[in-house]
């Protein structure tokens, strides 16, 4: 027997970043009472291999594919030995979701697997031939690989998921190939990367011979730093809400960029307000929406997720706020070409339909601290209510791949064993 483990440095990649994984390969030492069973039995592994490689799947009663990106037919799909031949984007037991019960994000079990849609992959790697392992011996093997920038990020969505995996094959000699698929977590800068390639394929600084050249930025670097100045830029912006009837609320939010992990905060001011609100709620919800030249139903709606919310009753408030966590587990925004995630703020207000006087709403001056015959406020049985909504678009952008591990506590250590019986 041999077992494989294969160790990340952290869970989360950014597009464009180096993924290291230590693959090692160990021939366990025999048991004590089953030595003279084992001979000093050596182990020998024929190769080792490893590639990154992207899945798609969709849900096909959502999703019209384009004939473009259809996946392969059978007869291209056949290989000359599907036991020896190291072909990991071809097949994964695993469908389109871990398990076979309902999706996190709602989406149930009616997701489709397109056989042999690969989005985007690296080139296989060669770890090593021919490697014999005495009892107790091991090897351990690095393998790295740039991700491709052009990729989409990790998502698990209602009509659309896509999926990264590190596989590592390996063979015995005259055995079927083993397989280790290690799932890897991928946000993309989309917006950054294209202009911090183009702005970094020149550069326009002054040379000077008399200075020591210092070690260039990668366009991975530059997207980071411009990343960091748009989600940390203050921009407030203020929102008058109202309805039919007149004013209902000044919102304020200071800015509308938010990395993974952030609070988004806002204000409400109803100290000039003509129409009561007896209570409101935000929620930050995604809002994933397929291509118009990919739905099944032209007038088929965008799928809708809700996240974190915050609840409060403001009759009689003159000021309130609300603090909202970005998940580190969502998607950020994106683009591609079947789907296009957003982001924004859901408010609902219930308001009254009549004045405050009429209605009964309205708090008359608290008494003074002389005041001993200072009545207490009594709210209304019945109140005519109405409820209007509104949405403000944000933008969420990915982290730091270090935090979002650290945060997230992904598991980075995943491991295979090669029995003689040719099971793992």
């Amino acid at each position: 027997m041999i077992e494989t483990t294969a160790r990340l440095t952290q869970g989360v990649y950014l597009a464009g970043e180096t993924v290291e994984v230590a693959i090692t390969l160990r021939n366990p030492s025999p048991p004590p009472d089953a030595k003279s069973q084992w001979n000093d039995q050596e182990e020998v592994l024929a190769w080792a291999s490893a590639q990154i490689h992207c899945h798609c799947w969709v849900n096909q009663s959502r999703v019209n594919v384009p004939s473009a990106q259809q996946p392969l037919s059978a007869e291209e799909q056949a290989v000359t030995n599907t036991r020896t031949s190291f072909a990991p984007c071809r097949v994964d037991p695993e469908g389109p979701y871990e398990g076979s019960g309902p999706s996190s994000s709602g989406s149930g079990g009616n997701m489709v697997s397109v056989t042999g849609r690969v989005v985007t992959s690296t080139k296989p790697t060669i770890l090593f031939c021919d490697l014999r392992l005495l009892p107790g011996e091991s090897k351990t093997f690095w393998y790295k690989e740039v991700l491709p920038v052009e990729g989409p990020p990790s998502f698990r969505g209602q009509a659309v998921k896509y999926a990264y995996k590190l596989t590592v094959g390996t063979q015995r000699v005259n055995s079927a190939i083993k397989l280790l698929r290690v799932p890897i977590r991928v946000l993309v800068l989309q917006e950054f990367t294209d202009s911090a390639i183009i702005n970094g394929s020149e550069d326009l600084t002054p040379s000077n011979p008399f200075l020591s050249d210092k070690e260039k930025e990668t366009p991975l670097d530059s997207a980071l730093q411009v990343l960091q100045v748009v989600t940390s830029q203050r921009n407030q912006k203020f929102y008058n809400i109202t309805n039919a009837r007149g004013h209902v609320v000044r919102f304020c939010i200071f800015k509308q960029a938010y990395k993974l992990g952030e609070d988004i905060v806002g204000s409400l001011d109803f100290s000039e307000s003509n129409v009561p609100c007896i209570q409101y709620a935000v929620t930050l919800q995604s809002v994933e929406e397929i291509s118009p030249e990919c739905r099944k139903n032209e007038h088929q709606r965008p799928s809708i997720n809700s996240l974190s919310k915050f609840h409060e009753m403001c009759v009689g408030f003159q000021q309130s706020h609300f603090v909202l966590p970005v998940p580190l587990h969502v998607t950020p925004s994106f683009y591609t070409d079947l789907v296009t995630l957003k982001w924004r703020l859901h408010f609902e207000f219930v308001t009254s339909m009549t004045d405050s006087k009429t209605s009964g709403l309205k708090l008359s001056e608290p008494p003074g601290h002389d005041d001993l015959d200072g009545k207490i406020w009594q709210a209304p049985h019945n109140v005519d209510i109405e409820t209007m909504v509104w949405d403000l678009p944000i933008k969420l952008y990915p982290n730091l791949p270090s935090y979002l591990s650290q945060g997230l506590q992904m598991q980075t250590q995943f491991h295979m064993r090669i029995n003689n019986s040719n099971t793992s």
